[in-house]
């Protein structure tokens, strides 16, 4: 099989990766794996994608290997678009989830219902070598719950209202099956395997 650096420390991410990957040939592997070590990258992009091709741009760099990186985020209309591509620190560094949701609820006390719309967006970048790059983005809209709900999930899931559930669920109440089915990475990931598909046959470039 073809192995494929995921530039993530996010088990999580990389389990979602080496599933929708496996099926083409493809082992999605860390760096750390395979004895290499990789720098931080400074996500100094305005958009999510622009930080995914950062992140996958210097993991190939350093390991030469086919390289994925992902860069997702919520964004929130009522505060203009914030967290956005800030999301991961929007408490600070290494604050904690509930430190996250802590603020972004803050933020929205008097917000109404109605005007607490907001999306999730997964951008994927794939860099396969110096002349193939490959770009996928899924988003899931919703609305901003006034209080966190279930235990699943991880980072702003259990505030996410998908419009998609139709139940009033947050994303952190969902199945992870339910959740791969709606979610904005679950898109970007399906998207991501379509467009591979048509380049890999049992790990090779077609």
């Amino acid at each position: 099989m073809t192995e494929f650096i995921i530039a993530s420390n996010n088990a999580k991410k990389i389990m979602e990766l080496d599933r929708i990957l496996n099926p083409l040939g493809i082992r999605a592997v860390t760096a750390k794996s395979r004895g290499i070590s990789l720098d931080d990258v400074e996500e100094t992009g305005e958009t999510f994608a622009e930080n995914a091709e950062l992140k996958a741009r210097a993991a190939f760099e350093r390991t030469g290997m086919p390289s994925v990186a992902d860069d997702s985020g919520l964004s929130v209309d009522a505060l203009g678009g914030e967290p956005g591509v800030y999301s991961a620190r929007y408490a600070g560094e290494g604050a904690t989830d509930e430190q996250k949701i802590a603020k972004l609820l803050k933020n929205l006390e008097g917000v109404p219902a109605q005007k607490r719309t907001a999306h999730f967006t997964s951008s994927i970048c794939c860099i396969i070598d110096e002349n193939t790059v490959i770009r996928a983005e899924g988003k899931c809209f919703g609305v901003i719950a006034d209080s966190p709900r279930g235990s699943g999930g991880f980072g702003y899931d259990p505030v996410f209202l998908s419009d998609d559930t139709g139940d009033g669920r947050s994303f952190a109440e969902l199945s992870p099956e339910e959740k791969d089915r709606i979610s904005h990475r679950g898109r970007s990931l399906r998207e991501l395997s379509e467009k591979l598909g048509g380049l890999f046959e049992n790990g090779t470039i077609k």
